[in-house]
């Protein structure tokens, strides 16, 4: 008979992680929620494979459902707006939705982090020879003039 407390755990809460994760619930959150420590909730993550399967295939929908949308809003899109009285069909307008520069900044940042990012970093090693004498000594020269 193991020892310790029983465990909070009851199979219901599977179905109750993946509603959670779709709503885009953190696992801090998630703890609380189930008035549990993050602790706790990860060992019932190892414990309860159906737990884990749950939560892993919550947070994967939601965060696929929000790559979807952001790339939507990235490149633009069209909807049609329908116009009724008296329940009737008056007109039907097709509206363009230009594309959202901030989200395809977002999405390029993050997808192609070499070629967009705001900081690029630049190798500016010396090797010796790369130098002529006059140069070393001027480069030398300015930086023993800043250390005063």
């Amino acid at each position: 008979m193991p020892a310790g407390r029983p465990s909070k755990y009851k199979p219901e809460y599977a179905e109750q992680a993946y509603k959670l994760a779709l709503l885009g619930a953190t696992d801090k959150e998630m703890a609380d929620f189930f008035g549990v420590s993050e602790q706790t909730l990860n060992a019932w993550k190892q414990q309860h494979p159906k737990f884990f399967e749950s939560l892993s295939e919550g947070k994967i929908i939601a965060d696929a459902k929000v790559a979807q949308r952001l790339y939507t809003r990235a490149i633009g899109y069209k909807v049609e707006e329908e116009t009724y009285e008296d329940g009737v069909l008056k007109k039907t307008v097709v509206k363009e939705v230009v594309p959202d520069v901030t989200a395809a900044i977002f999405w390029l940042k993050n997808r192609q982090r070499d070629k967009w990012r705001d900081k690029h970093e630049i190798d500016a090693t010396l090797n010796p020879g790369d130098l002529t004498p006059e140069q070393a000594e001027a480069l030398l020269r300015g930086y023993f003039d800043g250390q005063k």
